[in-house]
């Protein structure tokens, strides 16, 4: 996970927090991270990660401002991406959170990649 955020957050400028939140005692931890101070946990269904976590899809959210039920980590956070990981059961035990400085800073083309690295990289 570590190795992950830290090719991403390196070599893609527009990548403002980059990291890892496991599903571990009922909420999302953060893991693995880049960027600044990130929330502690997250509960099911509440926000951008915590609703990757409760459907299993990924999001892309050009403006996080217009979310219903953002958490503002960073205030200065204006898009983001989030894709979950699976484990070889089919569930959700992690998602991978970047964050942009500027609306619009991904689209599905950053949702792909990041869906396609984690398939193949394995269970974390």
């Amino acid at each position: 996970m570590a190795g992950i955020v830290a090719v991403l957050h390196g070599l893609l400028p527009h990548y403002f927090w980059t990291g890892f939140y496991r599903v571990s005692g009922g909420s999302l931890v953060i893991g693995p991270y880049q960027g600044t101070p990130g929330c502690g946990r997250i509960g099911w269904g509440r926000g951008v990660c915590g609703t990757v976590w409760a459907t299993g899809q990924s999001q892309v959210v050009a403006d996080v401002h217009a979310f219903p039920g953002h958490i503002a980590c960073d205030a200065r956070s204006a898009s983001e991406v989030v894709v979950p990981v699976f484990d070889a059961d089919g569930r959700v035990v992690a998602v991978l959170d970047v964050d942009g400085l500027v609306a619009g800073a991904f689209d599905e083309v950053d949702r792909e990649e990041l869906e396609g690295i984690l398939a193949n990289w394995g269970e974390v």
